[in-house]
């Protein structure tokens, strides 16, 4: 994707709802205006698009599954937020940084980072298997907004490394949820970044539920709106519109690169599913919520753009779902196949040189494993 910047193309328009609502395509499959934001794809673009969406979601699905069937500890489903992930992970240039929470498997995918990484990470076979550096793409964090800072700290590391400024200046991106918006890590990140004017856009896809807490129990206000108190801009985007995800992304970190300083870009969007497997959302959500939300899923709003401007018929759908298919597939095959790692190996990435305690809790464990030699266990 490289003109996110430029002027929608596409023709039969219409003026978008509000200017501080960033939607370019309706919930309908229709293409909209926005004074502020707006892209210009070629027609292979807009199905490369479509083609992640889709492979993403079967991804995120399979993983489900695997975990329904006892082959991963725990998953933490992106369903429902493929577009805000996907587009603002396409709208990173290659130089930028990414710091994810543990959902966003979608971002990670537009890395190019094999999907089998997070699996390995879930099924407890290592701590995450990607090179940060090589992928521009940080490791999962578990702990809530604990990565905020941590972009931060390396957006002040650019500024100072003298790489902003310029076309080819870096950029970092934070992602996290609504629920993090209460965190006091988050606020701290807040104040840096706003006060050392870091080249760092905050990307909050706000799902409605912080686990089980519903929006209003976080916010009385809109969580963009926060952004003004500390002192840099915000704005809401569509988050099941892909295409105003990539445009308000892409925006925002030139804008940084630029050296204008951090934002705050709220994708409003729905967690479709659990928060992680171990939540049943139906003891907090009603029915008709979720079929509302359904209504404006970001996959089937594209593929009825698609259709409509004559880009792509059945036959590249079908195409589409066999692929999805068939690396699905794939991915249960290699997960099935992943080697269970030596239990004392649990001790070698603790710290750098050891300590003597840990050497005492390596012997103990050692002589615990032993006592079941000869058990049958």
């Amino acid at each position: 994707m490289a003109k996110g910047e430029a002027k929608a193309r596409t023709t039969g328009t219409r003026a978008a709802p509000e200017p501080a609502f960033v939607q370019l395509l309706t919930p309908e499959g229709e293409r909209v205006e926005h004074p502020g934001y707006a892209v210009d794809f070629t027609d292979e673009e807009y199905r490369s698009l479509y083609h992640d969406l889709v492979v993403v979601r079967k991804l995120d699905a399979e993983a489900t599954a695997l975990q329904r069937q006892g082959e991963l500890g725990i998953w933490a489903s992106l369903l429902g937020q493929e577009a805000a992930q996907v587009g603002s992970g396409r709208a990173l240039r290659a130089q930028d940084m990414a710091f994810p929470t543990y959902r966003e498997h979608g971002v990670l995918y537009t890395r190019g980072i094999d999907p089998i990484m997070p699996l390995s990470l879930f099924r407890g076979v290592d701590q995450g298997a990607w090179d940060p550096n090589e992928f521009k793409f940080n490791m999962y964090t578990i702990v809530i907004g604990a990565q905020t800072l941590h972009a931060t700290g390396y957006a002040m590391g650019i500024t100072k490394d003298g790489k902003v400024g310029s076309d080819d200046g870096e950029a970092v991106i934070a992602y996290f949820g609504d629920g993090a918006t209460s965190q006091g890590d988050v606020n701290e990140a807040f104040i840096w970044a706003s006060v050392f004017n870091t080249p760092l856009v905050f990307f909050c896809q706000n799902n409605q539920y912080a686990i089980s807490e519903p929006l209003e129990r976080q916010t009385r206000v809109p969580l963009y709106h926060r952004a003004s108190g500390f002192g840099f801009p915000g704005l809401r985007v569509d988050g099941n519109d892909v295409l105003a995800c990539y445009a308000v992304t892409r925006k925002a970190l030139d804008d940084a690169r630029h050296g204008q300083g951090p934002s705050l870009i709220e994708a409003y969007t729905y967690r479709m599913g659990a928060h992680t497997t171990s939540d049943d959302p139906t003891r907090y959500r009603i029915a008709s919520e979720v079929e509302a939300w359904q209504a404006k899923d970001p996959i089937l709003r594209l593929r009825t753009f698609l259709t409509k401007q004559g880009m792509a018929k059945d036959d590249y759908f079908d195409a589409v779902d066999e692929e999805a298919r068939v690396t699905a597939v794939d991915l249960r095959e290699r997960v099935l196949n992943m080697p269970n790692p030596d239990p004392m190996t649990l001790f070698d990435h603790v710290y750098p040189h050891g300590s003597p305690e840990l050497a005492q809790q390596k012997e103990q464990f050692a002589k615990y494993l032993a006592s079941f030699e000869g058990s049958g266990h």
